[in-house]
């Protein structure tokens, strides 16, 4: 239920209490005030409800006439409070009594007098039965009967309450970062701005260049996206870079400038127009006129054409959109295309969110995982039919992991297909695996194994306890408690940085191609020898990198936009350290890759 729908069960409630309670201090106060009253009071007064608490239980049978005739103007003084207290005191004086009848007999002998009259009459009776007896002066239990029915006439109607802010259940990153760029960059994915710095040019960046329009800003955690970034600040900021064709960086970035020649020489470094947009190829901040106020973040990540961040109270925001083979399958179900950051209401207490080419993973506090996107791979761990497509586009939950009373720690997304990791160091992987990307050994004749449609076991990361793991297209990346840096999936163009020679038959599944026997994909990790242990991972779309304990970084892949920060256009074969003077002696604590483009981190120089 909303927390507006809760809001107003809560007030429906409060205002109903009121009332019963009213209702039942008057039932209460009725059948004794009868009870009281003698048989022929009984019979002879029908207005005696409204009357009967004035002096019943004293009152003599030779009364009853003069009663039941100002019966029904004393209907209107049965809404005093003051009658329940009459009643015990009539009890306890039989002088209030004798002072009772000598006070009726003197005003029959007069003529009767008007309603207001009689209201005071009735007080002054009162007031001198209270001098009359001592022991009346504290005040009988009755009383409560008026406290309890006061509130009614006063309470006003409940007003709208303020947002109610949440208790944090995530903390900010603190460690602000120096950030490090390095790819093509031919759509400002790199954020180096329009124009050369430095006398350097903001594309083609071969090995980690700093970024220096991300320097004294903040930036304490990053994420990337297909073809755009986005990092979050020190200050609760949060910048977006690179292309904003489907509302992935949450700003406006419209500009009327030129567009990149491409086919200029390659090598015209005295060029100084890039054509880039300078408002796409700048960090800027996002739009945050729909966040609500005293939001902060914690967490960014981007899909291929969105982005999303998680606050301290678990609530995630996004914006941009998902697309599916035939292009834009929309934001919502609702919203196409999402050109601010909007709160994804069907998700809350999240701790952790991990993003895919087109879909979203969130983890929350109970363990529960949240899935949402694109499922045409399976990777939302549920069938999706093309006439209820827009139901890919909700947030629900993948349901329970497949080991009994396994607890999810941690969650990781290829691009068409999704890990989860639980605390034991047990990994499980769903979604597409023609290559065994989830950890699945496939057939290639058999269709079926090529997809996963619910999280499973990976029987071949058992001996291992992994403490993180990330997805490419067509292969995944590892590493140990221990260290150990574990590679499995597609076996062409060097994803896996392994050499030919160890694929056999008991770790690999061959395939016929052209009359020869050729490695197709490795479903049975070999851990690498000859690098130091590794603290984590990150995988572009066919290019991947390994962050040592030490600080140092592997990589190896495809490599055409530089993407592997080896200042080559040919595949790195095999993990290799990158070594340039930028990052040399610095300690890297992040790496993360989109598709033509990556980026490093090392704690920042003043903090280091």
């Amino acid at each position: 239920m909303p927390p507006r729908a809760a809001a107003k069960a809560t007030t429906a409630k409060a205002k109903a209490a009121p009332k019963k309670t009213s209702k039942a201090a008057t039932k209460a106060a009725t059948p004794t005030v009868e009870a009281e009253t003698s048989d022929s009071e009984a019979d002879d007064i029908p207005a005696t409800k409204a009357a009967a608490p004035k002096k019943t239980a004293a009152a003599k049978k030779t009364a009853a006439p003069k009663k039941a005739a100002a019966a029904p103007k004393k209907a209107a003084v049965a809404k005093k409070p003051a009658a329940p207290k009459n009643t015990p005191a009539a009890k306890k004086s039989p002088k209030k009594a004798t002072a009772t009848s000598s006070d009726k007999e003197n005003e029959d002998a007069v003529k009767p007098k008007a309603n207001s009259k009689r209201k005071r009459a009735a007080v002054d009776e009162e007031e001198e039965a209270d001098q009359e007896s001592p022991e009346e002066a504290t005040p009988p239990p009755a009383k409560k009967v008026r406290k309890t029915a006061s509130p009614k006439a006063k309470k006003p109607a409940p007003e709208p309450k303020a947002r109610r802010q949440l208790k944090a259940i995530n903390e900010p990153p603190t460690t602000v970062l120096d950030v490090y760029v390095f790819g093509a960059g031919e759509n400002g994915e790199l954020g180096l701005g329009a124009d050369k710095y430095d006398g350097k040019r903001p594309v083609d960046v071969k090995r980690p260049r700093i970024n220096h329009n991300l320097k004294g800003r903040g930036v304490v955690q990053i994420g990337c996206g297909g073809m755009h970034a986005v990092a979050l600040t020190n200050d609760n900021k949060i910048l977006t870079w690179g292309v904003n064709d489907n509302c992935a960086l949450g700003r406006n970035t419209k500009w009327e400038g030129g567009l990149r020649d491409m086919d200029a020489e390659e090598d015209d470094s005295d060029d100084d127009e890039s054509g880039l947009n300078p408002l796409e190829s700048t960090p800027g901040e996002v739009d945050m006129s729909e966040v609500e106020e005293n939001t902060t973040f914690v967490q960014v990540v981007g899909s291929d054409s969105a982005s999303f961040a998680l606050t301290s109270e678990g609530k995630v925001y996004g914006w941009g959109t998902f697309r599916a083979s035939d292009g834009i399958l929309g934001f919502t179900d609702q919203s196409h295309e999402q050109k601010r950051p909007m709160l994804l209401p069907d998700l809350k207490k999240i701790k952790q969110l991990a993003t895919g080419t087109n879909h979203v993973l969130a983890l929350d506090d109970k363990g529960k995982i949240f899935a949402w996107g694109d499922g045409a791979q399976n990777q939302l761990a549920r069938k999706v039919f093309e006439r209820e497509i827009l139901q890919s586009l909700r947030p629900v939950g993948i349901g329970n992991l497949p080991v009994r009373g396994a607890k999810p720690v941690k969650i990781a997304c290829g691009s068409y297909h999704s890990f989860v990791l639980d605390s034991e160091g047990r990994v499980y992987g769903w979604g597409l695996n023609q290559y065994g990307q989830t950890g699945h050994r496939i057939d290639p004749d058999d269709e079926e194994s090529k997809m996963q449609l619910k999280p499973k076991l990976v029987e071949t990361l058992a001996e291992y306890k992994i403490v993180d793991i990330a997805g490419g297209e067509h292969h995944s990346v590892a590493c140990t408690e221990d260290g150990k840096l574990l590679t499995f999936g597609r076996v062409e163009g060097h994803l896996l940085g392994l050499d030919e020679d160890v694929f056999n038959d008991n770790n690999t599944v061959f395939e016929e191609k052209n009359g020869e026997k050729l490695p197709h994909s490795l479903y049975k990790p070999i851990p690498f020898e000859d690098i130091p242990p590794v603290a984590s991972v990150a995988v572009g779309v066919d290019n991947s990198f390994a962050v040592t304990e030490e600080g140092q970084v592997y990589s190896w892949g495809f490599s055409v936009g530089f993407q592997t920060g080896q200042g080559q256009t040919d595949d790195v074969e095999e993990p290799t350290l990158i070594d340039n003077t930028a990052i040399r002696g610095k300690k890297i604590i992040f790496a993360g890759s989109g598709g033509p483009y990556s980026v490093l981190a090392s704690a920042a120089e003043e903090e280091a």
